[in-house]
Order: structure tokens, then C-alpha cells, then sequence
């Protein structure tokens, strides 16, 4: 099914909790499914407290390694705006920000020692980095699917839009291999919503 050689590199940012590890899992394994190579590298942080989360994918004929170093990232995918802002230089010149609208803030910002910043600084700082920039209503259209917690793949949807070579079934039989049984509905529901959004 692979039709092309070139890597494809994915980082994938949120907050613990957000179900960024989830979508990793499904994206790396779509990829498998399509045919590439892929590695896969994660970083936890403070997930338990609400801390940082990462995720790396690398897809392509022969990956090496599975860490994106400082502008290589094709897709920078962020669950919440900050880790937008904290994992952009990892963007390659010309990629694609795609950016759900939760908003979860820091300790150095609820306890007052921070400020976070609001949507025109968002937007300013990561237009420098590229006109490919989205930012999704994933909390509101996962409410819509039938569960906030679903806006881990409403985002999913709005990438793979970016992935047509990659046929709907494949997305929706490893999305279904993941997530239990009694979610999948409102998940299939989230991932269409986020197809359609984008």
C-alpha cells in the first residue's frame, strides 16, 4: 500500500491524561499497516501530574532511529495549545501545526508565577514557524461525538487527512483494535468529525 519512500516524521505533544500515548499507538500502527517501516519513541515526563507527554513516529522505507531531531518534524500534532509553543522547533521549514483547542494550564501559571499566553500570541509565534498551521475545535466536536475525552481523535482525524494514501478502513480497523469496545462509536464519530473539520 506504501506509495512513496520519503519519511514521514511525527510528533505528537500534550499533557498526561489527553491520550497522546493512544493516538501514538494507532498512528504507529497505521503506518505498519501501510506499508512503511516505523519506530516509535516516547516521552513520559510527569504524565501522571498532568506534566508533559511526547510522542516521535517515524514512518518510511528504512527508519533508523526513531528520534526527530530540531527541524525535522513534517507534522507537529499538539493536544494542548502550550506544547504547541514547546515542541515547534521541532518543525521542520514548511510543516504542518495542527492544534486542539484545550487548554491546560501549567503549575507555574496557576500558581500564579506564569502567564499563559493568549490566542494571538499562539497564533503569531507559530505562524513564524509555518503557514500550515490549524487550530481544531476538538473539545467542542468530541462533546458533539459524544465524549470530551474523544478529542485525542478528533486531532487524529485532522491528520490523517494529511495521509491520503492511506485508505478511511485502515484508520478505523486499527482505531477499533485500540479502543474498547464500549468507546468505539463515539471514538469512529470523533475521528470522522475530525476528518470533516479540517
Amino acid at each position: 500500500m506504501n506509495t512513496g519512500t520519503r519519511d514521514r516524521n511525527f510528533v505528537l505533544a500534550g499533557v498526561g491524561g489527553q491520550g497522546t500515548l493512544l493516538v501514538s499507538n494507532v498512528l504507529a500502527h497505521v503506518g505498519v499497516r501501510a506499508g512503511y517501516d516505523v519506530k516509535k519513541a516516547e516521552v513520559h515526563g510527569m504524565a501522571q501530574r498532568g506534566g508533559s507527554v511526547s510522542s516521535h513516529i517515524r514512518w518510511g522505507a528504512k527508519i533508523h532511529s526513531p528520534l526527530i531531531g530540531l527541524g525535522e518534524a513534517d507534522y507537529l500534532v499538539a493536544f494542548e495549545v502550550l506544547e504547541a509553543l514547546r515542541y515547534v522547533e521541532l518543525l521542520r521549514p514548511g510543516g504542518t501545526v495542527i492544534v486542539g483547542e484545550m487548554r491546560i494550564p501549567p503549575l507555574s501559571v496557576s500558581s500564579g508565577g506564569d502567564v499563559y499566553p493568549d490566542d494571538e500570541t499562539v497564533r503569531r509565534i507559530l505562524g513564524q514557524a509555518t503557514e500550515d498551521l490549524s487550530f481544531v475545535p476538538s473539545v467542542r466536536l468530541a462533546k458533539d461525538a459524544g465524549n470530551v475525552r474523544a478529542h485525542n481523535i478528533v486531532l487524529l482525524g485532522a491528520l490523517s487527512v494529511h495521509l491520503d494514501q492511506v485508505p478511511l478502513e485502515v484508520w478505523l480497523e486499527v482505531i477499533g483494535e485500540w479502543v474498547p469496545k464500549r468507546y468505539l462509536e463515539v471514538n469512529v464519530n470523533a475521528f470522522r468529525m475530525g476528518r470533516e473539520a479540517y
